[in-house]
């Protein structure tokens, strides 16, 4: 698991857009990117011009944030996405996003993903009747994601439940509320992707 140890916020900032790692945070007016919209650092409100390396590694850099990875498993995400059949980027983003920790987020059951691979790690989430406590778990179709019967597990996820109500959950994945259960329907398409990602710039940045 990546651990971001620097203020999160700056990641934004550099990347030029809300990267939403502070969960609701990142919607009120604390947000960082709506009060300083320009790059940290003593030179931020320079205009920077950026070679095309320099792109190529700020949108490689900018998908490891949001999902949280290390530079060794995005690397690993893009070697197996490049043996697979199919469009090599696409392959690359499915992957993420059926991280166990990434289905947690973008379900409801948790506000960041970084609390999602907490939830995960401390043994809260279980996947198909079984506790896992891997965030890089990858689900499938079919799979059942379920929170630990237990009285403290459930209270937080239902606080988080109540608290991103008015975020959308993608159309592969079928929760259901009442029951803290969430059901695998399909794997995840590039139109689920709502953060804009140039994925070819990635491919790009690890073929050449």
């Amino acid at each position: 698991m990546s651990q971001l140890r620097s203020g999160v916020c700056r990641l934004c900032r550099r990347a030029g857009m809300k990267l939403f790692l502070k969960g609701r945070r990142c919607n009120t007016d604390k947000c960082s990117v709506d009060k300083r919209p320009y790059p940290p650092g003593q030179h931020g409100k320079r205009r920077i011009r950026h070679s095309d390396y320099g792109v190529r590694l700020k949108e490689k850099q900018k998908v490891k944030n949001i999902y949280g990875v290390s530079e060794k498993r995005m690397k690993k995400y893009y070697q197996v996405a490049a043996k697979t059949k199919g469009v090599t980027g696409e392959i690359m983003l499915q992957l993420l996003e059926r991280r166990l920790d990434n289905v947690v987020f973008r379900s409801n059951l948790a506000l960041s993903r970084s609390q999602a691979r907490e939830l995960v790690n401390h043994g809260h989430i279980y996947l198909n009747g079984r506790r896992v406590n891997i965030p890089s778990c990858s689900v499938s179709v079919d799979d059942a994601i379920t929170v630990k019967k237990r009285d403290a597990s459930r209270k937080i996820i239902k606080n988080n439940e109540e608290m991103a109500e008015d975020r959308p959950i993608p159309s592969w994945l079928e929760v259901a509320k009442g029951k803290l259960e969430v059901k695998v329907n399909s794997l995840p398409s590039r139109e689920d992707i709502v953060v804009p990602i140039e994925e070819q710039f990635i491919v790009e940045f690890y073929s050449r």
